[in-house]
């Protein structure tokens, strides 16, 4: 989605007349429905004063189109400028240009493409500018189908028009010389240089370029499982961008000191690219030599990299060595390990083995084995009572080690279509957090449906293109034993709609193409993701003046709230307030598999109305 696209000639109007950043301002309003903050606002002022400069040289056409703030398929990014029209030769092209405001910063030696500069009134360390540049362009060409149809020639460059470049400066050093040769950085002075630069590229005003940019035809990116493959061959196959090159480069760095014991926290929620980083590292800190292995609680994650790996050329049990389960280190002796990634760390438990006697306490088990421990966790993830794996209880467990703590958060977004304020609205209504905005943009295909009968057909029309949509639903219908095998016994029945659980026999349900004819629940989705999701809320979840949770409602069969009847009795308030927080967190979960669309169903049709109003106008509910 472009905010604000003119015609060279149109752009010098608005900035001459001081109109840019009001315009710009608006647009982001009406299509982004953010608010800007003074500080964006001031970069607009400041920046396009000096593009005014740069788009008034006569060698570029004044047909030449303008796009501000191009909101990068299927995540929260923006690229800042872009000049497009044909090249030379007749090929549609544009310029991709990434603003800053920066005036100092200072070489990072020891990680790749990661610079320390002042953002925020904090020092701090990010992303090279040129790496930037280049990783946005990397991720249109990855997204977008029409650029690769139409064979758009997209030339990524940064430019920092108040930094003053010095001779032997930090900013052009040799180490970043990979990404500044792949896109060219531009300093305070280089107004002509970039101009030459643009013209270069663009001859001649086409406005089908930006037309093809817009609104091109959106490919999911890779699937993570799908290119585990090649990631392991040494291939790259995911683009890590901003922050996840920040947390990456980090890592490495961690994993390399030769010092005490070492944990490093990643925080991160739904679609922030926990899973794709983990895989990542797994790979890099592979080839570095080490012992290395990813962990998760879920088996579900495992089994799907597990079966997409031995589909190929890789030997069953040097897979089964490099990803293991939550439980699996027990009886490990102090730093058996070189490295251990705790993917879904939240999901970890206290003790381990199939009748849960085995152990101490799996957080402080994996510190114990491990030189280096990575957790990514999720707070808000947390989904049984069994769940232990909080930041608090990670901390603890460092302290009792006298380990190094590292810590950073994810922010950048990749589900959802990459919208921040859908799952702010998800956090709002659910009243997990009621100061989270419930304004999205609607840039994400989400409808409240009003049968579950829709939901299916909805899912199954979606699932032909790629087999990439699933069925999820609440664990509020008991899993008959008797159909554990046999997808004709329907252990969920409202009405006249039937369907069945996922199926015993299936550890990898969310790749196997007749699974889309069964439901999946917390347990078998959590870790995963899909293009695709239809969510069925059961009774646990209702709205009465509020949204109200109800663990009586949850089945029988489910393990996620044991013990908590026995709690109730004599605790009812902590016992609530622990089912409240589960049920809440459980469909947090659900709601956000999607990548590109979520269909929910609501037993509870107060709750179904809520939804309807909430999508259609927040603010009549608050």
């Amino acid at each position: 989605m472009i905010v604000y696209q003119e015609a060279k000639k149109q752009f010098l109007h608005d900035v001459r007349l001081d109109l840019i950043e009001d315009k710009i301002e608006q647009k982001v309003r009406e299509r982004l429905h953010k608010k800007t903050a003074p500080n964006e606002f001031m970069s607009w002022m400041n920046s396009m004063q000096y593009m005014y400069k740069v788009m008034e040289d006569k060698s570029i056409p004044d047909e030449s189109m303008i796009a501000i703030e191009y909101r990068i398929p299927n995540s929260n990014k923006r690229v800042d400028f872009i000049v497009s029209g044909e090249d030379q030769m007749g090929r549609e092209s544009a310029v991709v240009i990434e603003l800053k405001q920066w005036q100092k910063m200072e070489k990072v030696e020891s990680k790749e493409a990661i610079v320390k500069t002042n953002l925020h009134g904090r020092n701090v360390e990010t992303i090279h500018p040129s790496y930037q540049a280049w990783s946005y362009v990397s991720m249109i060409e990855d997204y977008n189908e029409d650029v690769r149809r139409y064979k758009i020639n997209l030339k990524p460059c940064a430019y920092l028009h108040n930094y003053r470049l010095k001779e032997n400066d930090d900013l052009v050093n040799e180490c970043y010389e990979y990404y500044i040769d792949k896109a060219p950085v531009f300093t305070r002075g280089d107004t002509d240089r970039l101009s030459k630069f643009i013209s270069k590229y663009i001859k001649k005003g086409n406005p089908d370029v930006l037309y093809h940019i817009d609104h091109g035809r959106i490919v999911p990116s890779k699937s993570l499982q799908d290119s585990l493959s090649s990631m392991l061959r040494g291939n790259q196959e995911f683009t890590l961008i901003d922050d996840q090159k920040v947390v990456f480069e980090r890592a490495l760095e961690i994993v390399k000191k030769e010092e005490k014991k070492k944990v490093y926290i990643v925080h991160g929620g739904p679609g922030t690219g926990k899973t794709v980083l983990a895989i990542n590292m797994l790979v890099a800190i592979l080839n570095m030599d080490q012992n290395v292995m990813y962990v998760t609680k879920n088996s579900a994650p495992r089994e799907v990299y597990r079966k997409k790996l031995t589909d190929g050329k890789y030997r069953k049990a040097y897979i089964d060595n490099l990803f293991k389960g939550s439980g699996s280190f027990t009886e490990a002796i102090s730093d058996d390990f070189d490295c251990l990634i705790v993917d879904e760390a939240h999901r970890l438990n206290e003790k381990s083995g199939m009748f849960q006697n085995l152990g101490e306490n799996q957080v402080k088990e994996i510190i114990n084995a491990a030189k280096t421990s990575i957790f990514f966790v999720d707070d808000f993830q947390m989904v049984t009572t069994k769940d232990i794996g909080s930041t608090n209880e990670i901390k603890k467990w460092c302290r009792y080690f006298d380990a190094e703590v590292y810590e950073d958060t994810l922010l950048s977004q990749f589900r959802c279509n990459g919208s921040d304020s859908y799952l702010s609205w998800i956090d709002n209504v659910l009243e997990i957090n009621l100061e989270a905005t419930d304004d999205f943009d609607f840039d994400y295909d989400i409808r409240i449906c009003d049968s579950p009968e829709e939901v299916r057909e909805l899912i199954l029309e979606k699932n032909k293109i790629n087999n990439k949509s699933r069925m999820v639903a609440g664990y509020c219908w008991n899993w008959i034993k008797e159909g554990k095998n046999n997808s004709d016994i329907h252990d969920i029945q409202i009405g006249d709609f039937g369907m069945s659980w996922n199926l015993g026999s299936s550890s990898t349900w969310a790749i196997d193409p007749e699974s889309v004819n069964e439901i999946g629940c917390i347990h078998t989705c959590q870790g995963l993701e899909f293009d695709y999701v239809g969510v069925i809320i059961g009774e646990d979840l209702r709205y009465d003046d509020g949204i109200i949770t109800d663990f009586t409602k949850r089945a029988r069969t489910d393990q996620s709230l044991k013990g908590l009847k026995g709690l109730y009795k004599k605790n009812k308030e902590e016992a609530l307030k622990i089912a409240d927080r589960i049920i809440k967190n459980t469909y947090r979960t659900l709601l956000t598999r999607g990548q590109k669309g979520c269909y929910i169903y609501c037993v509870d049709k107060d709750l179904q109305e809520y939804l309807k109003k909430r999508l259609k106008n927040p603010s009549d509910c608050l």
